[in-house]
């Protein structure tokens, strides 16, 4: 037998409260198998509810079997309704950190747009004249390989910004490029394990690699990119590359390193995988075209909106030789049937209208400007740091002599008020970096920068005798 209890001050509703004790005392065995329950007035008459809540409370707990109806006997326990043991909710260790607790630094991390600058108004127009204009079938399911409307918006749209050559039927929405990447692991990976990745090279895409049971093979990287000549002599499934503005190290691959790598993936008969990361915003010079481009038969191209616009979006794009077409498609169709119709089509009419140009080009002024204020005050405040990569993206290399930015001292800094990311974090190969950082613009203001950097100086300054 058990005892119900009544709160009349929760808001959960008297029959809701009954069911719950009466269903949870016949699970954890306080109430047995065959067992007589009171009758519906007598428990109505003892805790002091009107007799129809325990009546909808026993009706609820008969239709889902936990309890019989034995004319002229009475409401017994069912039988077969008791566990062998009682699941307790598990509780982590850890205890999660307060909302207060978040960004309680300034966080110098790469890849953070600056998401105050997405363009809603716009955005939120087109969005409503998509959902009250398009056609039923839009809210459907979509093709796997994704909307026409936006594949041909970025036929052209690629082709003029980056030099891309490709037909739409080449072309793939993804969401973001972190599914490009796994997927494109998932198909070449079947046969040869081996990956040629740049060394160092954002954890992200490592983890991809190394979750799909890749073998990476490291190949360094210096201010001209990947060292072609430091590649496997036996043909890997890919090389991947970031050639526009690669990251950590920020270098732009040169034409001679392209064509150089090209001739490799032609010799090996592999695929060179280019990650245009950042390719948008460069501020010296003209942006140089992609690798695809080129050798669009041994090159799978992969991009993403999240940098550009906002990670919120989800939507990338991966674009791949005639062969590889059909598997990819298959592959694609198992991960997530399709991306998200609306969004494409409206990122389509964006693009087609020229809005993207628009917002482009405005946050290449935003972004240059931030960048040069960080340079600025690095400058300022550490009279021996080199600035390394060029001048593009939303990321720049430190190196401050002197100072191994080892994860002990990284967590000081963290308890002082900025955070940055050392090159050793993405190295494959350790020991190269230890004096460098990584420090990302896009997502702080100006004066998040300025502070950031006078926080680092002091920090590194209070500590430099028991860290170094």
């Amino acid at each position: 037998m058990i005892f119900i209890t009544i709160d009349r001050s929760q808001s959960i509703s008297l029959t809701q409260q009954i069911y719950d004790q009466v269903r949870n005392g016949i699970l954890e065995k306080q109430l047995k198998e065959g067992e007589k329950l009171p009758s519906s007035r007598e428990l109505a008459g003892t805790i002091g509810v009107s007799r129809n809540i325990v009546l909808e409370a026993y009706e609820r707990l008969i239709a889902e079997g936990y309890l019989e109806v034995r004319p002229k006997a009475g409401t017994f326990v069912a039988l077969g309704t008791s566990l062998s043991f009682v699941e307790r909710p598990k509780r982590k260790d850890t205890p999660k950190k307060a909302e207060d607790e978040k960004n309680t630094y300034i966080d110098f991390k790469a890849g953070n747009p600056a998401i105050d600058y997405f363009p809603r108004k716009k955005w939120a127009q087109i969005t409503k004249e998509i959902c009250l204009h398009s056609s039923e079938s839009v809210f459907g399911y979509g093709e796997a390989a994704g909307m026409k409307e936006l594949k041909e918006a970025l036929v052209d749209y690629l082709k003029r910004v980056r030099g891309v050559q490709c037909r739409a039927e080449q072309i793939f929405i993804t969401s973001g490029a972190t599914q490009g990447l796994k997927l494109i692991t998932e198909m070449l990976g079947k046969d040869n394990k081996r990956i040629a990745v740049e060394d160092p090279v954002t954890d992200e895409m490592r983890n991809i690699f190394t979750f799909g049971n890749a073998k990476i093979f490291p190949v360094p990287v210096d201010e001209n990119g990947i060292n072609p000549n430091s590649l496997p002599e036996q043909s890997p499934s890919f090389v991947f590359v970031i050639p526009s503005h690669q990251f950590p190290l920020g270098g732009i691959l040169s034409i001679q390193r392209r064509l150089q790598l090209i001739e490799y993936a032609k010799r090996m008969n592999c695929y060179i995988v280019e990650d245009d990361y950042d390719s948008e915003f460069t501020y010296e010079g003209a942006p140089v075209p992609s690798i695809q481009g080129i050798a669009p038969n041994h090159v799978i191209y992969v991009g993403t909106f999240s940098k550009i616009l906002s990670p919120g979006l989800r939507i990338g794009y991966v674009i791949l030789p005639e062969e590889l077409v059909d598997s990819f498609e298959q592959i694609k169709w198992f991960s997530d049937r399709h991306t998200s119709s609306l969004e494409q089509l409206v990122l389509a009419q964006f693009i087609r209208e020229g809005y993207l140009d628009r917002h482009v080009r405005k946050m290449k002024k935003i972004y240059k400007e931030k960048r040069e204020r960080l340079v600025s005050a690095i400058q300022q405040n550490f009279q021996g740091a080199t600035i390394i990569g060029k001048s593009a993206g939303m990321h720049l290399v430190v190196e401050i002599p002197g100072v191994d930015f080892c994860p002990t001292f990284i967590h000081k800094m963290e308890q002082s008020g900025v955070k940055v990311y050392p090159i050793e974090q993405y190295s494959l190969v350790k020991g190269k970096h230890r004096e460098r950082i990584v420090m990302g613009y896009g997502g702080l203001t100006l004066e998040e920068i300025e502070k950031g950097v006078l926080l680092l100086r002091k920090t590194i300054e209070s500590n430099r005798k028991s860290i170094f």
